[in-house]
């Protein structure tokens, strides 16, 4: 029979692989990819390349593994506020606020995640465009959950949810782009309110 408890060894693993990852991100949001080093991780990390090495097999993984570790940290975020939330509308505005402060509070992961993603090279495009694929489409759906929670609640117009769902993100990419690139100065509270009355207006029963 399994067991749900985690050894020592699973501890120190997961300690050690989210410092180095958390350094990575800061790496290569300072220094790109192609500039960036396993020394400049480990150092950063505290730790020695070895240890890099230990647990990832090169730079790129290293790279992919940190926006993956992002993508999971903030999904998680996105469905805790959702769940405190009781409506189809309170929802919205909880998924928006929590997805503007994550990136606000994590630029650096911001940077890798749209600025450097495209310029990497990988041997298994194919592989790795379906890991991110998959990890954006879980974000999706749960939009796509709010959407069709307020349908059925005749709070929201029947619209397609996938479609909607993507634009809805869309716009609020396009948000967040603004704040972390210095070109917004409005406050947090006063993007979150203009995307959710763009969105709200659209979508629900008038």
């Amino acid at each position: 029979m399994g067991t749900l408890l985690k050894t020592k060894k699973d501890v120190v693993t997961e300690f050690r692989t989210t410092g180095i990852l958390e350094a990575a991100r800061k790496v290569f949001a300072r220094k790109g990819f192609h500039d960036a080093t396993v020394d400049d991780i480990a150092a950063a990390a505290g730790v020695a390349k070895g240890t890099v090495y230990l647990y990832y097999g090169s730079k790129q993984e290293v790279y992919f593994a940190a926006l993956k570790f992002g993508i999971a940290q903030m999904y998680a975020v996105l469905v805790q506020e959702v769940r405190r939330a009781s409506t189809s509308e309170q929802k919205l505005r909880a998924l928006i606020a929590a997805k503007l402060a994550y990136f606000d509070e994590n630029r650096d992961f911001f940077k890798i995640y749209y600025s450097e993603l495209g310029k990497i090279p990988t041997t298994h495009p194919g592989t790795i465009d379906a890991e991110f694929k998959a990890l954006y489409l879980e974000q999706a759906r749960l939009v796509e959950s709010i959407l069709k929670e307020g349908a059925r609640k005749k709070a929201i117009r029947n619209l397609p949810a996938g479609d909607t769902a993507f634009a809805i993100s869309d716009i609020i990419r396009g948000v967040v782009t603004q704040r972390v690139l210095g070109w917004s100065k409005s406050k947090m509270s006063q993007d979150v309110d203009f995307i959710f009355d763009l969105i709200w207006k659209g979508i629900s029963v008038q």
